[in-house]
This record gives structure tokens, C-alpha cells and sequence, in this order.
């Protein structure tokens, strides 16, 4: 299941939180600092994996 990163806009938290494809789409989720549910998704890390040819 994929995590998803979320910043309140209230107080400024940045929380993750593990979502299916299908719930990320219709997600409210609340700030587990302050209680809001004005949060917005901000990008998350990207890992990029390549492979050594000798």
C-alpha cells in the first residue's frame, strides 16, 4: 500500500499516511497534530534504482 505525504494548512504539520489507490482519490484526512481537515498532498520522496553494467 502506498504512503501518501500531506501538509496542514492550520499548523504546518507534514504527516504521512498509507492509502490504497482508490481511497488517496476520495481522502479527507485529518491533521494528527491539530485535528484539521485542511491538509494538502505535497510530494513525497522518489527513489530511483539503476544497475551497474560491467
Amino acid at each position: 500500500m502506498p504512503t501518501y505525504n500531506y501538509r496542514c494548512e492550520k499548523c504546518g504539520k507534514t504527516f504521512e499516511r498509507a492509502e490504497t489507490i482508490s481511497e488517496h482519490e476520495t481522502a479527507r484526512p485529518q491533521c494528527p497534530k491539530c485535528g484539521s481537515k485542511n491538509v494538502s498532498a505535497v510530494p513525497g520522496r522518489i527513489y530511483v534504482v539503476t544497475s551497474k553494467k560491467s
